[in-house]
């Protein structure tokens, strides 16, 4: 940096004195008689001005340059041609001749302050790194705040705006993102509802419990027919050891659409023997057994049977007590077996969510009021195994193990494994709440019309009714004259179980002390001895006779009439 201030080049010019407290330069003006031109082309032979000519020849021609006067002396700059060049000290630390690189003349020793002289040129900026600070007189340098302040400081409003601007800023920004977080919230929110929506319909339809829609539709979009319908069948005839009569039941485990169902047989149901004898369902199950009654019912009912499980009664009671008592709700008193007295404590009582052991389900589920049709004891067997379904292990190898401990003589279509895998598959339907009973609808001929069996045999097994034609089985008309009313239900049941063809005949308007059983054609005559010894009449009350209206034999029940148990 120059330590003169040249205003004009010629003219007035100032000198580097120091700084002022606020670190800005100070100089002052040269008086005229130091002041000298500067000429940078000077010949050798020149004695005024800048005298320095490096490019002039010989050895003794050259002259000293005139000296920069900063206020003392500094040697000389020798430049191996020139005499030495006085130093240039901006603190005058020293009395030597001072470079004057304008040509003034060198001056010795501190030059005086002359105050009117000194000047303060604003345009003009201090010395960033080297500021000439004149030294004191105790060799201390005098150091103020102010030479290290900023040329221009900001105000305390400047920062006070800047700090508002940013906080403003932050503040829109932070609110910015507080929206868009809430926006991605709720997006997050409403796509997890529509999820959960989606597969809880998707459940409710796939599990088939949306009224209107089948939850067996294929992947395609088309509902699998019910005859396309994968199902497990296995028959199950409970023998009543105690008392006599069978009660004969389908367990289904539809795999399509995951359901689980018991169709109650009616005894009643008219089957076909292998030589084409109409027959009925519980005669087939006493005179043909598991195997040849199995067939039977495939053949009426248009199914496929696995396997025909036996259930003793004493069977079934062990069975509930394995595993742990049933629950269900009963419709009926039932009293004890063994009681001998009436007005005793009934071994079941009616009423909601009975709790009931092995001998009262056992009780239960053959119980048959005075009066009563055998569909409805039928129906209370179909809830003591529904029952015993929710109670049993829905793992194969439990339920397994369960029918083991029974020890039973299986039949030979129906292994214990298989058995007890079957069973766990439909406790675990049964526990589910998919699992429903249904009675299979059977005319007073025992025969099944396409109207009343389509939703049994159709949608749940799958099947075709084909029951033997009505003509083939001998068509008995009663009539009763015994003043009690239930007698003429007892004896339908008889004859139907019979394979005998039952024609309603009404009530007569008196009573009759004898039964009578009656043919019109010769050729019924040993029809109508057949019917009189199902009835358990003697041979003595058949004779010829008037005989009712679609009907080949027709019998008067009089007072001598016993009913059976069964």
């Amino acid at each position: 940096m120059n330590d003169r201030y040249d205003a004009g080049y010629g003219s007035d010019q100032y000198e580097l004195v120091g700084y002022d407290e606020y670190g800005q330069p100070v100089y002052r003006q040269i008086p005229a008689q130091q002041q000298q031109t500067y000429d940078p082309y000077a010949g050798q032979g020149q004695g005024q001005g800048y005298g320095y000519d490096p490019y002039a020849g010989g050895a003794g021609g050259q002259q000293a340059a005139p000296s920069y006067d900063t206020g003392q002396q500094a040697p000389v700059h020798d430049t191996g041609r020139q005499p030495a060049m006085p130093a240039y000290d901006p603190y005058g630390t020293g009395g030597h001749a001072a470079y004057d690189p304008y040509g003034q003349a060198a001056t010795s020793g501190r030059q005086p302050r002359v105050a009117e002289q000194t000047a303060h040129i604003p345009q003009q900026a201090g010395p960033a790194d080297h500021a000439a600070v004149p030294r004191q007189d105790d060799d201390e340098r005098d150091y103020h705040t102010g030479q290290f302040a900023f040329v221009e400081q900001p105000d305390g409003d400047s920062e006070d705006v800047i700090d508002w601007l940013n906080f403003t800023e932050n503040r829109t920004e932070r609110r910015e993102e507080a929206k868009r977080r809430a926006r991605s919230r709720m997006i997050a929110l409403v796509v997890v509802l529509a999820l959960v929506a989606v597969g809880g319909v998707g459940y409710l339809w796939y599990a088939g419990k949306i009224p209107g829609l089948s939850s067996s539709a294929a992947k395609g979009g088309t509902t699998t027919s019910a005859a396309a319908q994968k199902r497990d069948v296995v028959v199950v005839h409970l023998h009543n050891t105690g008392g006599g009569g069978t009660s004969t039941v389908l367990l289904v485990d539809n795999t399509t659409i995951k359901q689980g169902s018991t169709v109650l047989l009616p005894n009643s149901l008219a089957l076909s023997d292998d030589d084409g004898t109409t027959t009925t369902l519980a005669k087939s199950v006493d005179d043909d057994g598991s195997s040849g009654t199995r067939d039977q019912l495939d053949t009426v009912l248009g199914t496929s049977i696995e396997g025909t499980w036996r259930l003793d009664t004493p069977y079934l009671q062990n069975l509930v007590d394995l595993v742990g008592n049933i629950d269900i709700d009963t419709n009926a008193d039932v009293p004890a077996p063994d009681a001998k007295k009436k007005g005793e404590e009934p071994l079941v009582n009616q009423g909601k969510g009975q709790t009931l052991g092995g001998k009262a389900a056992v009780a239960y589920a053959t119980y048959r009021a005075s009066g009563e049709a055998q569909n409805a004891q039928l129906e209370r067997f179909g809830q003591v195994m529904q029952g015993v379904l929710r109670k049993l292990s829905s793992d194969a190898s439990a339920a397994t193990t369960t029918v083991q401990t029974l020890a039973q003589i299986l039949d030979p279509s129906l292994t214990d494994k298989d058995l007890g895998t079957f069973l766990a598959k439909l406790a675990d339907l049964a526990k589910d709440g998919d699992y429903k009973t249904a009675l299979l609808p059977v005319q007073s001929d025992g025969t099944l019309s396409a109207e009343t069996s389509s939703s049994v045999v159709k949608d749940i097994l799958g099947g075709t009714a084909k029951s033997p034609s009505a003509g083939s089985a001998v068509r008995v008309s009663v009539q009763n004259a015994t003043g009690v009313k239930d007698d003429t239900e007892k004896a339908r049941v008889v004859l139907v179980n019979g394979g005998y063809t039952f024609l309603e005949g009404g009530t007569a308007s008196g009573t009759q002390a004898t039964s009578k059983v009656l043919y019109s054609d010769a050729a019924d005559k040993e029809n109508a001895t057949e019917v009189a010894k199902t009835l358990g009449l003697g041979t003595g009350a058949v004779r010829k006779g008037t005989v009712g209206s679609g009907a080949d034999v027709s019998v008067v029940l009089g007072q001598d009439y016993k009913p059976s148990s069964s």
